[in-house]
């Protein structure tokens, strides 16, 4: 953040500081809600969660450097004092029982904070700020870009998937003097989410990777989820202020997104109506792609050091991104071919000393996150030329579908048998995961019902064989990821 007073800050966030607050004491560390990573000069979050009031931390931040707090009720150490909003629409998780208002009232003031830093920092044209949203790939993708982009100064972006009205401003204020980049994930469960977050932090630049089933259960329908990621471009300044939308050409909904912004359009896709194109795709035996980039009326071919034909998308979007950003191409090619996913648990591709392949997807799963792991998983069972190996999907519940829950899990049966998975877990005493089995012996599929993680662990460490490839994907709150782990853990105590 940038270096403020006190009692700067107090007006920007239409606070008032209590007694033992200096107005003069300059905010010069990072602002944080965690008590434990508070840093010398920062300002603490007194948020009041659903487990603990951050009120009760604020003399152990201030113990800790923070040199403030923000607070809705009075705490002995200085603090900037905001008003509890009352009862308020709770529209998104970070604002779950609220009944006074006081986290709200906390999120308004961070909003202000982080709105009023980086239009300063526009306004001193030191930064540029990139805004990604889709169904599934934001975190993927920004970490594709935060690497291309840092080949040309300092980038700041999230840590995993800080994309909701807290993780969002948050990231905004990392963001300081010497950063010339600020890479956001945005994310909704509902319409007017995306627009809330614009509000914020306006990008110049926004990218839309795809319209998919992620959240189907709170918007309804894929026009809803459409309607409120678009928001995304319809916040983007006119293409004479130097606003661009990126948007994905091989997804119609996306590419109608086009109608609904002044930004300058540039799309991406394998189709070749698209302005940067990927063709001649070519997969290797960890699922890693090569292809030749069609763009600006040349050919460049691209290497990808990350796992999964579906990356192929998100790869240009980052290339467009560098592109937007004055980044010579090739300069952002050669960057792209060394990029990881540096957020965890997310197409993570280890192979072990026992020559097997473990892809822990576990970080979260829809339906179309889902259809690219398993056809990643198909790729490099099939691929091998060394030894035969079998393919083994260990399957968690998908979240947040709604009344479509059971249709779509059935639905994975003949992604799971059009791609000839051999043997496949379900894990999970629902109604969900059982269908899924049952759906996937009707298709020929060699399918295992489990309740639960730790006898699918041991399941799997009995059944499967070394050289097999193994996926583990589910939504986040399963868990799934201990069953990677076990894996893992196992073969590597076996070469010690």
């Amino acid at each position: 953040m940038i270096p403020l007073s006190l009692d700067q800050i107090a007006t920007i966030v239409g606070g008032t500081l209590n007694e033992a607050a200096d107005p003069h004491t300059v905010v010069n560390g990072t602002v944080e809600f965690d008590s434990r990573k508070v840093t010398p000069g920062g300002l603490f979050l007194c948020i009041p969660g659903a487990r603990v009031d951050g009120h009760d931390f604020a003399a152990a931040a201030i113990a800790d450097g923070a040199v403030a707090v923000i607070a809705t009720r009075p705490v002995e150490v200085p603090a900037i004092m905001v008003q509890p909003l009352g009862k308020v629409d709770s529209r998104a998780t970070a604002l779950e029982n609220d009944e006074n208002g006081c986290t709200a009232a906390i999120l308004q003031a961070l909003a202000k904070l982080a709105r009023y830093v980086v239009k300063t920092l526009i306004d001193e044209e030191s930064l540029t700020v990139v805004g990604i949203t889709g169904s599934s790939g934001k975190t993927t993708t920004k970490d594709l870009v935060t690497q291309v982009l840092s080949t040309a100064g300092a980038v700041v972006s999230p840590p995993g998937s800080f994309n909701n009205e807290l993780g969002f401003p948050w990231t905004a204020l990392r963001a300081d003097r010497s950063t010339r980049f600020l890479v956001l994930e945005m994310s909704a469960r509902g319409i007017g989410h995306i627009h809330d977050l614009t509000e914020i932090v306006a990008p110049t630049i926004g990218v839309v990777l795809n319209v998919g089933h992620a959240h189907l259960g709170e918007f309804g329908s894929q026009e809803a989820i459409a309607q409120a990621k678009g928001e995304l471009v319809e916040a983007l300044p006119a293409a004479a202020y130097g606003g661009i939308a990126i948007l994905n050409a091989d997804d119609d909904r996306v590419s109608q997104m086009s109608q609904r912004t002044k930004a300058r359009v540039i799309t991406f896709g394998t189709r070749p109506s698209a302005d940067f194109t990927a063709v001649d795709i070519r997969m290797d035996r960890l699922s890693r792609a090569s292809y030749t980039l069609s763009a600006l009326g040349h050919e460049y071919p691209v290497q990808l050091a990350v796992s999964g034909e579906h990356n192929v998308l998100n790869s240009l979007a980052a290339l467009i991104v560098a592109h937007a950003c004055d980044i010579p191409l090739q300069q952002a090619i050669t960057a792209l071919s060394q990029a990881t996913i540096v957020s965890g648990r997310r197409m993570d591709v280890k192979e072990l000393s026992n020559s097997t392949i473990v892809i822990n997807d576990s970080y979260n799963a829809n339906p179309d996150s889902m259809r690219a792991a398993i056809a990643a998983l198909s790729n490099m069972a099939r691929t091998s030329t060394e030894m035969k190996r079998e393919s083994w999907a260990i399957l968690g519940l998908m979240g947040e579908l709604g009344k479509e829950s059971i249709s779509q899990h059935v639905a994975l049966a003949k992604t799971l048998a059009d791609c000839g998975i051999d043997h496949v877990l379900t894990v999970g005493s629902n109604p969900e995961m059982n269908s899924l089995c049952d759906a996937a012996h009707e298709m020929g599929v060699s399918a295992v019902s489990i309740d639960n993680k730790e006898d699918a662990a041991a399941y799997l460490s009995e059944h499967y064989h070394p050289g097999d490839v193994i996926l583990v994907k589910a939504s986040q709150a399963v868990g799934l990821w201990t069953i990677a782990d076990t894996i893992i853990s196992a073969a590597n105590g076996a070469a010690e």
